[in-house]
């Protein structure tokens, strides 16, 4: 999920987002048993976390965040992130307010060795069609992937898909996944439409798989946005009760680190 604040600068070109503070989130969260979360930098606010970093200060190590950076970040200032709760960095080629294209490679080399001895992974929001090049990236820097909003794989995605195959190759080199952002894969409320393609993607990246409610849905204006809950809902419905503990506990405390066993 992502934390706003209304006076923070933001990058030009994208949505400009609205008040949306960390102790709005977790009393929604807590309605759900949910405890912990994880800020992940968004797009309009570039490589400034300073919201992001603010929050996770006020939370006193209960949170996690994944971190937008450049290539040119000192080890002081990622050290610092590190003991703030940061245990990721994010690439994201789809918004507007992304990260360019043409120094994508040249960072992601760049930050590697840093990352790899942080333990940090990689987040990347990406369309499908870009999952051929992640696999050959992932490889090439030893890095942990995680796949961003169900890795692009959008309803009506044929089966036998170029993409799919690439989704496979990176769950079998240890990629990560985010159940999340359904309104995003060319399907709407209630989301039957990608139930199957939830449970195939379980069925790749078994234990690698973690939930996302992509709060507060930058998608949608503020009134017209899903309730959190229902976030949930298409998990329930094509996976059971039982794989939903699994994803929202042990593999959310595995890939962010978190050793505590409270929700």
């Amino acid at each position: 999920m992502h934390v706003f604040d209304a006076a923070a600068m933001v990058r030009p070109g994208h949505y400009l987002p609205g008040h949306r503070p960390l102790a709005e989130i977790e009393r929604l969260a807590a309605t759900q048993g949910v405890g912990h979360l994880v800020l992940v930098q968004p797009s309009v606010y570039g490589t400034d976390n300073s919201v992001m970093l603010q929050a996770l200060a006020a939370a006193s190590g209960r949170h996690r965040g994944v971190a937008v950076v450049d290539a040119s970040i000192n080890d002081k200032a990622l050290h610092e992130m590190h003991a703030s709760g940061v245990r990721g960095v994010r690439f994201n080629l789809v918004s507007p307010a992304g990260h360019g294209a043409a120094e994508l490679e040249s960072d992601l080399r760049a930050l590697a060795p840093r990352l790899r001895a942080l333990g940090w992974h990689v987040q990347w929001y990406v369309h499908a069609e870009q999952l051929p090049q992640l696999c050959a990236w992932q490889a090439s820097t030893g890095l942990v992937f995680v796949l961003d909003h169900l890795a692009g794989l959008r309803a009506g995605l044929p089966d036998a898909s170029t993409e799919w195959r690439a989704a496979q190759a990176l769950a079998e080199q240890g990629a990560w996944i985010k159940l999340s952002a359904w309104y995003r894969l060319a399907a709407h409320a209630p989301y039957a439409a990608l139930h199957a393609n939830i449970r195939r993607a379980v069925g790749l990246f078994g234990r690698r798989c973690v939930w996302g409610s992509d709060w507060p849905h930058t998608s949608f204006a503020p009134e017209q946005a899903p309730a959190y809950h229902s976030t949930l809902t298409p998990l329930r419905e094509a996976l059971g009760e039982a794989a939903l503990d699994a994803i929202l506990g042990d593999n959310a405390r595995s890939l962010y680190n978190l050793q505590t066993a409270s929700p």
